[in-house]
């Protein structure tokens, strides 16, 4: 299991999903006043003037990273049946690309949600955690295709050489 490179590509993909969710900033709104900081637990609002928290808005976002980092496990834990796991790869990246296409979504209209007008926008460690990550999704799927291709060669040659021992 160890020797496959989507092995090491599904690790990685687990590994940057977990710090992820483990509420590092996605990115922040900052206007004159107040700050807006989205993690992957929700929105949380402070002041600049006093640093203290104003407000807090749940955002269950990282319910679909959970998802994603199990979902890639059990792709992970997938390699003895290659069909499975290129079918669950699939998915992985599929989800992947719809979180990141939420995220970056959120990050260009999170300020006109939220009903402010901010001054600048800031993207935080878990955006490029986040937005690195999905090549690696990719990357994986390409070695799980490449493996059912050879296996699909090898039964395709075993089936050959027991008919041509058949003939003989």
């Amino acid at each position: 299991m160890i020797q496959r490179i989507q092995t090491v590509y599904l690790a990685v993909v687990i590994i940057l999903l977990t710090i992820v969710t483990l509420g590092s900033e996605l990115f922040s709104f900052v206007n004159e006043t107040t700050r807006f900081t989205f993690s992957s637990y929700g929105i949380l609002k402070y002041d600049l003037v006093s640093g203290k928290l104003i407000g807090q808005q749940t955002f269950p976002f990282y319910l679909g990273t959970i998802a994603l980092i199990l979902l890639s496990f059990i792709t992970l834990m997938s390699y003895k049946n290659v069909k499975r796991q290129f079918k669950l790869g699939r998915s992985v990246f599929g989800i992947y690309f719809l979180m990141l296409l939420t995220i970056i979504i959120l990050s260009y209209f999170g300020d006109k949600l939220l009903d402010e007008e901010t001054a600048s926008r800031e993207l935080g460690l878990g955006f490029l955690l986040f937005v690195v990550g999905f090549p690696f999704t990719f990357l994986a799927n390409t070695g799980i295709k490449r493996d059912k291709k050879l296996l699909d060669s090898f039964c395709l040659l075993y089936t050959s050489d027991a008919a041509d021992e058949e003939d003989s």
